[in-house]
């Protein structure tokens, strides 16, 4: 990626996370910035081994997909990247579909780096992490970091060990010998471990396995129903998200066949 390129991409990472609230160093809430952003984010769990995320233009909606059975932090990667790829490359009609290879970065795609870079910048920009470093670390120039460091900006910046130290990395401050110690200690202590032993988010490095689906979504489940496409189980499913039940809709349901298909292809279905 040409350094022009990078500098476009940092500017726009900058301008949207201007419209966040911010804590000392990070972005406090991603998904809750999506309603200001003005994005239909849904959350839901497709299990550990399904797609990480998705985002397409669906009518005049930006809808953001994330899979809520990854790790809470591994999520909010997910969610910056899909911005990354709305801010950057989307046009009407298009879609973007994400799993562990785009995600990671061990994708070749020129798109898929863009929102990579686009996901860290707006998560750890250069000059937070700088003056994370200078406020919150002692004789960091001397000492370098420890894995509680690491595990302090996990917290700070809601980002992921791997995420932490590849970020570092890219700007220069930790280098291969470090980051090898740093996962070894890693690995020793466990993430979930360091992130209480600094009084950190334990929750970032579990999956949340969450439901968050915009209340219009409900439509869209009703339309499906009425046309036989889901059986009753998928509509009383996406239903209890919004502590709803068949009585409280009952003037607009039909009547219907039941069908194999559950919420887990429905929501696929929104990218076909």
């Amino acid at each position: 990626m040409q350094e022009l390129r990078r500098r476009e991409i940092r500017i726009k990472a900058d301008s949207v996370r201007e419209k966040c609230k911010v804590s000392r160093y990070g972005i406090i809430d991603l998904f809750k910035e999506c309603e200001r952003l003005e994005y239909k984010l849904i959350r839901y769990p497709l299990g550990e081994d399904a797609d990480l995320g998705f985002t397409l233009i669906k009518e005049n909606d930006t809808i953001i997909f994330t899979n809520t059975s990854s790790r809470l932090s591994r999520e909010i990667f997910t969610l910056a990247h899909e911005i990354g790829h709305v801010i950057l490359h989307i046009n009407k009609g298009e879609s973007y579909i994400d799993d562990s290879i785009t995600i990671s970065g061990r994708s070749t795609d020129e798109k898929e780096q863009e929102a990579n870079y686009f996901a860290a910048c707006l998560l750890m920009p250069a000059d937070e992490v700088e003056k994370f470093l200078d406020l919150e670390v002692a004789d960091f120039c001397k000492q370098g970091l420890s894995a509680m460091d690491i595990a302090r900006i996990m917290s700070e910046f809601n980002v992921s060990f791997d995420m932490a130290l590849n970020r570092l990395e890219n700007l220069g401050k930790v280098k291969m010998d470090e980051r090898l110690r740093l996962d070894s200690e890693r690995n020793q202590r466990r993430v979930g471990n360091l992130l209480r032993s600094v009084g950190g988010n334990a929750k970032l490095n579990e999956a949340s396995e969450y439901i968050d689906i915009p209340y219009e979504y409900i439509e869209y489940v009703i339309y499906n129903f009425n046309h036989n496409a889901i059986p009753k189980e998928t509509l009383e499913r996406a239903l209890e998200c919004f502590h709803l039940t068949m009585d409280d809709i009952s003037d607009k349901l039909v009547e219907y066949e039941e069908k194999q298909d559950d919420l887990d292809d429905l929501i696929g279905g929104l990218i076909d």
